[in-house]
C-alpha cells in the first residue's frame, strides 16, 4: 500500500479517505496474521523458510539481540523505548532495500506458546516479526501449532 512517492510526508489532515487507509492496514495485517497461522497448521515451523534471508536475518538477529528470551513473553516496553526503538531501527534499515515491506506494521504474538489474542498479541513492524518467528522457528518454538492441528501424526517420524 502506497501513502505517495518515497519520502513524502503524509499530512492526515489533508489525507482523503484516511479512514479507509486505516481499514486497509488493518486488513493487511490481519490477512498476514491469518496467512502466518495457517502455514503454521500446514507445516512445522521448524521448516519453513520465511524470506530468501532467513540466515542471514538470523545470524544478524542473534548477534544483535543476544539476551533476547524467545521462550518468554516479548517486553513490550522495552523493546518499544527510545533505546529498543533505536536498536531496532538501526537492525531493520540492514533490510531496506532487500526485503519488501520490511518497515509495514504487523502483528507479532508475544509470547511463542500462545495463538494470537488480544492479550497475546502486540503491533510490530515486518522485519521485528521476521527476525522473531524466524528465531522462533529454528527453535523449534511454533512446532507445537502443527503438532495441535494434526493430532494423530506421530511427532516423532523422522
Amino acid at each position: 500500500m502506497s501513502l505517495g512517492p518515497a519520502g513524502a510526508s503524509l499530512n492526515p489532515k489533508q489525507a482523503q479517505n484516511f479512514e479507509d487507509m486505516e481499514k486497509q492496514f488493518a486488513v493487511k495485517a490481519v490477512q498476514h496474521m491469518t496467512t502466518y497461522w495457517a502455514i503454521l497448521e500446514k507445516m512445522k515451523g521448524s521448516n519453513l523458510r520465511l524470506t530468501k534471508m532467513d540466515d542471514e536475518i538470523y545470524e544478524h538477529f542473534k548477534k544483535e539481540f543476544p539476551e533476547f528470551d524467545l521462550k518468554e513473553t516479548i517486553d513490550e516496553d522495552k523493546m518499544k523505548s527510545k533505546e529498543g526503538k533505536e536498536k531496532w531501527r538501526n537492525f531493520m534499515m540492514t533490510y531496506e532495500k532487500t526485503v519488501d515491506d520490511y518497515n509495514f506494521g504487523t502483528m507479532l504474538r508475544s509470547n511463542p506458546r500462545f495463538e494470537y489474542g488480544e492479550r497475546e498479541t502486540i503491533f510490530a513492524m515486518r522485519m521485528q516479526f521476521y527476525a522473531i518467528e524466524i528465531a522462533r522457528n529454528r527453535a523449534g518454538l511454533n512446532d507445537w501449532i502443527y503438532e495441535q492441528a494434526h493430532p494423530n501424526e506421530d511427532s516423532n517420524k523422522t
